[in-house]
């Protein structure tokens, strides 16, 4: 591919403006049709809304289905940069987000917020924070010529640790927190939100590859998956704002001190990751990926738990929303940073073939 043609599809690129656009729609639906929110909130069993978990399921699977775990088995071949990916990962990114949103929602924001509120907004940002980014992480890579072999290595590790850590972490700091929760529906999102999508995607795509072959698995059938998964985030937040209308109406500023802990929190990461590869010498194609992806979040299974535990019309819900607001222009600016700064690290002996590329029409 042509590097002028390295660029985000139009759905990725505007990801903030359809986030925006679904925000406002969903305000509107919640207060012009009141029956609306009030209707999808009955459908729900063991606190898990089925309208929700459907279109999570829409949204996560297709991702799963991306997820070569034969890849792992090359990994030994680059370790260093899966120490960082994981250390960062699992060692750091959930701590400095809980920090960071108890610094600033609990106390700096506190008299704009209030205490309950903001003990929400701290459980949406900890969901947020224990979910390293498994899809587009994909496009981050891409835009930074980073090695796809390596990135394919990290998603897959972190799908495997996410059904092992994902739960007690999250456990663990909200009780840090004196957030009171349901343990038994944490463990129960993390089998219908990662367990259930992760081995319905591995079987379907050892099957079809066996089946069709592997270039016709990436070529025909993952794009044709591709506009369910746009659909199911963006039905997904029109659900959600149905509910958070007045909210956003009587307290819009909340969004914007929602955003600025979430902002520092990705910066940091990426940094802590970034030049933890340049003092080791990485070559860049490996140094790229293993900032982004502890940079970005799996917001799919935060939102899905944070309704789970928390309710659709919740503060934990908002705020794991405002982290998919936030997400694009804060990683497209650590992409144009990494492009910038590639000088800073060695460069890659022999090129690799891109195995993912984003397309550029929906």
């Amino acid at each position: 591919m042509k590097e002028k043609d390295r660029s985000l599809g139009i759905f990725e690129k505007y990801l903030t403006l359809w986030v925006a656009l679904c925000i406002l729609l969903g305000v509107m639906i919640g207060q012009w049709i009141p029956v609306f929110p009030k209707a999808m909130s009955k459908l729900e069993v063991s606190r898990v809304s089925i309208p929700v978990a459907i279109l999570i399921w829409l949204m996560i699977y297709p991702i799963m289905l991306q997820v070569d775990f034969a890849s792992i088995k090359r990994s030994i071949k680059k370790p260093k940069g899966l120490v960082i990916t994981l250390i960062v990962n699992w060692a750091i990114k959930p701590f400095t987000m809980l920090m960071f949103s108890w610094l600033f929602l609990k106390y700096i924001f506190a008299p704009y917020i209030g205490p309950v509120l903001g003990s929400q907004y701290v459980a949406g940002a900890i969901l947020l924070g224990a979910a390293p980014c498994t899809a587009m992480v994909f496009v981050w890579s891409y835009l930074t010529k980073g090695d796809p072999a390596y990135t394919l290595v990290q998603v897959a590790i972190n799908d495997i640790i996410i059904l092992f850590l994902y739960a007690p972490i999250v456990i663990f700091q909200l009780g840090v927190a004196q957030i009171q929760i349901p343990y038994d529906t944490v463990l129960l999102s993390v089998v219908l939100f990662v367990v259930i999508p992760l081995t319905l995607g591995y079987y379907t795509r050892k099957k079809l590859v066996e089946k069709k072959g592997l270039e016709w698995f990436e070529a025909n059938f993952l794009p044709s998956l591709k506009p369910w998964t746009i659909i199911g985030l963006l039905l997904t937040l029109i659900l959600l704002f149905s509910y958070q209308g007045d909210v956003i109406l009587k307290q819009p500023l909340h969004i914007l001190l929602i955003a600025i802990p979430l902002t520092i929190q990705t910066y940091v990461v990426f940094f802590i990751g970034y030049l933890w590869a340049k003092k080791w010498k990485l070559e860049y194609a490996v140094a790229a990926p293993a900032g982004l992806i502890g940079a970005s979040n799996f917001f799919e299974l935060a939102v899905a738990v944070a309704i789970s535990l928390f309710g659709l019309s919740s503060g934990a819900a908002l705020a794991t929303v405002v982290g998919v607001l936030v997400e694009v222009p804060i990683m497209l600016s650590l992409v144009y940073i990494a492009n910038r700064t590639q000088h800073w690290f060695p460069k890659a002996i022999e090129a690799v073939k891109p195995a993912f590329v984003p397309s550029n029409e929906q």
